[in-house]
């Protein structure tokens, strides 16, 4: 992705954020304030998702959920995008939530299309190879 360079004026306490955030990450000034800005942008545009940290990273999530919109789109998927099956899969979600996770796909599907394609990379049978330590019993046994 092409950058350019732009001359922002920003207060002091936002440049300290940024500043601080930029030292809990381990990264630049530039992409922290850009990840920023990312997500303020995607977060406008889809109201009812927001962005959150975890072990995959940042992710975005439905508001109030913590569920991911990866994980609705996913099921969306399953049931051949059947909205009336979407929502019995989830049916403590409201109207508004599954439609935020459906209007973020339709803006952003790459995000969700990859993170969805790195979730099915991991079959039972490549857990039990990659990370035998999650299986039950004796080593060397099942």
């Amino acid at each position: 992705m092409a950058t350019r360079a732009r001359g922002l004026r920003i207060s002091k306490d936002i440049e300290e954020e940024i500043e601080r955030e930029m030292r809990l990450r381990g990264t630049t000034f530039s992409e922290v304030a850009t990840g920023l800005l990312r997500e303020a942008i995607r977060m406008r545009r889809v109201p009812g998702v927001v962005f959150m940290e975890g072990p995959a990273g940042r992710r975005s999530v439905l508001a109030g959920t913590g569920l991911d919109a990866w994980e609705v789109i996913s099921t969306y998927k399953s049931v051949d995008g059947d909205y009336e099956r979407l929502k019995r899969s989830y049916e403590w979600l409201s109207e508004s939530q599954l439609s935020a996770a459906l209007d973020y796909y339709a803006l952003y599907p790459e995000e969700i299309d990859a993170r969805i394609e790195r979730e099915e990379w991991w079959t039972p049978e490549r857990v039990r190879r990659e990370l035998p330590f999650t299986r039950r019993g004796v080593p060397g046994t099942d």
